[in-house]
């Protein structure tokens, strides 16, 4: 745990723990139904493996985790103190939508793009057997500019590579664009209206992708006017 502020207050005793760098981040993933290490990595992809330990480890020896382990499989979950901190979360991602709009292009990332929008999918809309989409930001750098979502029953896998199969549907849109959306500054109609987004497959399917996928809850919280 950090230093302390030496303060009687519950804000200040909360944040002695809370406001180190990355930990709420952590909570926030932990809240949306990462368990294991490496999927909380993928959650926070530019936070180093060493200090993901150590925030874990810090989150356990505060009691705001529970870690379990099943022989070699280790798992992080919220205990009942952690739970707790669900709507501080939520409140924290609906004050930022509304108050914090500006996003600069160091905050554009595709790999916390793509890993959110894998655990936002509305596998009964999708077609049944497997559906592959293919993401193309040419905005981003050579290495980020293609992604692939593979979607089965009730899976879905996130791929930096071309894994090989067929292509339902391809997105080609900039990044920037796609975050919008994800974030619900705008809507699926709207960019597809203005020609900032592109979808490439049978009428059928590019007619479905939207509804494949369910927006994060703060996507929907009122903007001030």
């Amino acid at each position: 745990m950090g230093s302390s502020y030496h303060q009687f207050c519950p804000v200040a005793k909360a944040m002695e723990l809370l406001d180190e760098r990355w930990t709420l981040l952590i909570v926030r993933e932990l809240v949306t139904g990462s368990r294991h290490f490496n999927e909380l990595r993928r959650g926070v992809p530019r936070m180093s493996p060493t200090l993901l330990s150590k925030r874990l480890q810090q989150l356990v020896r505060a009691g705001v985790v529970d870690r379990r382990t099943d022989g070699p499989n280790v798992q992080y979950v919220l205990t009942p103190a952690g739970e707790e901190l669900r709507p501080v979360v939520e409140a924290l991602g609906a004050w930022g939508v509304r108050w914090i709009g500006e996003l600069g292009d160091e905050d554009l990332d595709p790999k916390l793009l793509l890993w959110d929008m894998h655990r936002n999918i509305d596998h009964t809309a999708v077609p049944n057997g497997r559906t592959v989409v293919e993401f193309t930001f040419p905005d981003a750098p050579t290495k980020s500019r293609h992604w692939w979502l593979v979607i089965t029953a009730n899976e879905a896998d996130v791929c930096d590579v071309d894994p090989g199969y067929e292509v339902a549907v391809n997105v080609l849109t900039d990044l920037r664009h796609m975050v919008e959306i994800w974030r619900g500054d705008r809507s699926w109609s709207d960019a597809l209206g203005a020609g900032t987004i592109e979808l490439r497959g049978t009428p059928a399917l590019r007619r479905g992708l939207p509804t494949w996928f369910t927006l994060p809850a703060f996507a929907s919280v009122p903007r001030p006017a």
